[in-house]
């Protein structure tokens, strides 16, 4: 999911991101935020996305107001207008289209059905026979041309007041991919130079991709993992085929923010955090020993700037030596180094902000 500035419209991050997801061909949605802000509008973000992008947005919602305004959104799929309170809650009022904004609605409901029939055959037949598309088959037709890369649909809201947030989940459930609906991943042989391809499936051989590691106050080092494939019990052994070398996966949790739930199995398309991994770090792979696989790894940039760093006093020198290393094993494009030269810490990163 794609969060935009209603009113900046597309940024520079955005691009960088936009490349990114394009690189590694991730479905998206777009979610155009603070539609409450002063000088806030739908259009002008939807037209940034198309010429700074170069993609093909496609609203599925379109605000009910601007601004101050800014009351609620109009579905154009389910044709039905969601009206959201002031007060942060779940309470949603799901009503009919208003009358002056019924004109707005059909444009736009027409576009959005012509730009899905562009590249829906089945849709395009019913769109040219001049047939009624039901709601239900437009959002097959929505979902499987965003699974494909072919549009990307857009939603509006804002964010802190909670406004367009239910309907947007909604959408992640309706238009984005499983992990069963995007093709097998693809790993080398942990010794041999050949390809193997991982199934999404909980009966596949077990394998997993850490690409994250941070310290917790209160646990210990979190690894969080994402389970391309197969199934796993917290406490079994595994096998970290980056490094060659066996590790025990002790307590496993699925975090929700801050809250942490224990979880016993883990598997396919599952995102958790395992406690016990201790020499595993970002980019690793962990599989089933008998079974061994090693996924591409993620690729960091090399560090562009450094600068010297020194405690204030002999007594800090041993804590500011474990905060580096903490900070270094959390983020691969920080390093931390001693100059002989100069008898200097030397830190490392992607600009002045990062350091």
């Amino acid at each position: 999911m794609v969060v935009f500035d209603a009113v900046a419209g597309v940024q520079p991050q955005s691009e960088t991101v936009w490349r990114q997801a394009d690189k590694y061909d991730v479905p998206r949605i777009c979610f155009v935020n603070k539609m409450d802000r002063v000088g806030a509008s739908f259009e002008r973000t939807i037209n940034s996305i198309i010429n700074r992008l170069s993609a093909n947005p496609v609203p599925v919602q379109i605000p009910i107001g601007v601004e101050a305004d800014f009351s609620g959104v109009i579905d154009l799929v389910d044709q039905k207008a969601i009206f959201f309170p002031e007060e942060i809650t779940d309470d949603i009022k799901v009503e009919e289209i208003p009358t002056e904004m019924m004109e707005e609605f059909t444009q736009y409901r027409e576009k959005l059905i012509e730009k899905v029939s562009e590249v829906n055959d089945d849709l395009l037949e019913k769109y040219l026979d001049g047939e009624t598309i039901s709601n239900d088959d437009l959002k097959s037709a929505i979902r499987v041309a965003t699974i494909t890369n072919q549009i990307v649909p857009v939603l509006c809201g804002t964010a802190l007041k909670h406004k367009g947030i239910p309907p947007l989940l909604d959408a992640i459930g309706d238009y984005l991919p499983s992990p069963k609906d995007i093709a097998a991943i693809s790993g080398k042989g942990y010794k041999e130079d050949v390809e193997i391809t991982r199934e999404s499936s909980s009966d596949a051989a077990f394998s997993a991709l850490a690409f994250k590691s941070v310290p917790d106050p209160f646990i210990g080092r979190l690894v969080y993992l994402r389970v391309y494939s197969g199934s796993i019990e917290s406490g079994s052994s595994v096998f970290n085929s980056t490094q060659g070398i066996r590790e025990r996966l002790g307590r496993v949790v699925k975090m929700h923010a801050n809250d942490r739930e224990d979880i016993q199995t883990i598997r396919a398309g599952d995102i958790v955090a395992a406690i016990g991994l201790k020499n595993t770090t970002t980019g690793d792979t962990i599989c089933d020993q008998d079974n061994p696989i090693v996924l591409e790894q993620i690729s960091f940039p090399e560090p562009v700037i450094s600068m010297a760093i020194e405690a204030k006093t002999r007594s800090d020198q041993d804590k500011l030596g474990d905060a580096l290393y903490k900070m270094a094993d959390e983020d691969p494009t920080f390093k931390v180094s001693f100059d002989q030269e100069s008898a200097q810490t030397v830190m490392s990163g992607m600009g002045e902000l990062h350091l």
